[in-house]
């Protein structure tokens, strides 16, 4: 099915679902987007507006961050999809449909083409329409001048959503404060995870609603460092996983690195080892399960300890993007004793 016709069946059900109040429920994903604008400056900016919206990000295969579906405007399902939950609208302020939903911002005194406006809660409550406003003379370098821009936008805005749905349960603050005052080490971790430690080893879960369908899992562990120094090496992180994983985990994992990454990042001043790619359970297991999972590696010489943290993901066809910007949110939040 394409783009098109996928969302204009999901239009139809629009109507099932209104609620009492002036407006309707917007219907449609956080990372889903309806494109609209004039048939002649679509055609032309087309394929540069897919290129810059649908950037793909590695989850088990290579995942699209974000859907665009363009529709024409006053077509006939044209006053159901406009209802939907992200909306983006391009063109000049003089087309029917921007200036109808410029009329409903409040802080627009003077528009300067190209111009990114957005606006909440137009056609549908919890709806966010953003504007690409361009000059009448020359559209299509007006799209080209500030799609970087909203690119940029759609993902911040989407990151920001996902990490306020995972800590809706709030975040679990005595447990980072009794990480770091006992152990050495923090993390901060939304309060439906559960933890067990075996020595030095941590393992924190959250298999909620079910573990057959969604299970986050993070370990963290150490060695010590000695007085030689630490080379990160890929194969002997990836062993110390396996180790880690044999004797940890439920199942064993066997790891794939095509499609993912593994090099030095930067945070402060602190080098550390990242890995990316997928896992899955050997055929043998009795469980065929895998996912994508991201590792890290650095020293802490404060404490003459070398950590491993590694955060995995199964998510069974589901789309992972969301749980995966989750998993980077907790790695990101990991402290060790003299860490900036």
């Amino acid at each position: 099915m394409n783009r098109l016709a996928r969302f204009g069946a999901l239009s139809l059900l629009i109507p099932m679902i209104q609620g009492c109040g002036d407006k309707v429920g917007a219907w449609g994903d956080a990372n889903s987007i309806v494109a609209v604008a004039d048939p002649a400056l679509w055609a032309e900016v087309e394929d540069q507006v897919y290129a810059a919206l649908e950037p793909t990000v590695f989850t088990v295969t290579q995942e699209k961050s974000f859907t665009v579906t363009y529709t024409e405007p006053g077509d006939e399902i044209w006053g159901n999809m406009r209802k939907f939950r992200q909306m983006l609208f391009i063109g000049p302020a003089s087309n029917r449909w921007v200036a109808e939903a410029l009329e409903e911002a409040d802080d627009v005194d003077e528009l300067t083409p190209p111009q990114i406006v957005q606006i909440r809660n137009v056609w549908a409550r919890n709806q966010l329409v953003t504007l690409l406003v361009v000059p009448e003379d020359d559209p299509v370098a007006g799209v080209e001048a500030r799609l970087d821009d909203l690119a940029a936008l759609f993902d911040e805005q989407y990151r920001r959503w996902a990490r306020q749905r995972m800590f809706v349960s709030g975040a679990d603050t005595a447990l980072t404060d009794t990480l770091m005052t006992q152990f050495g080490f923090s993390l901060t971790l939304p309060q439906v995870y559960e933890w067990n430690r075996s020595d030095s080893v941590f393992i924190f879960r959250n298999d909620n609603p079910d573990p057959s369908e969604l299970i986050r899992q993070i370990a963290v562990t150490w060695r010590t460092a000695g007085s030689a120094p630490v080379e990160f090496q890929t194969d002997s992180i990836l062993a110390w996983r396996a180790a880690l994983a044999e004797a940890h985990y439920t199942y064993p994992q066997e790891i794939n690195l095509n499609g993912g990454r593994a090099g030095p990042i930067r945070r402060g001043s602190t080098e550390l080892l990242e890995i990316q790619g997928s896992w899955m359970n050997p055929p043998d297991s009795g469980w065929p399960a895998g996912g994508p999972f991201i590792l890290r590696s650095l020293v802490c010489p404060d404490q003459d300890r070398v950590y491993l943290i590694d955060a995995w993901l199964y998510a069974p066809g589901k789309e992972k993007y969301e749980y995966m910007i989750q998993l980077q949110t907790i790695l990101e939040s990991f402290r060790c004793e003299g860490m900036a």
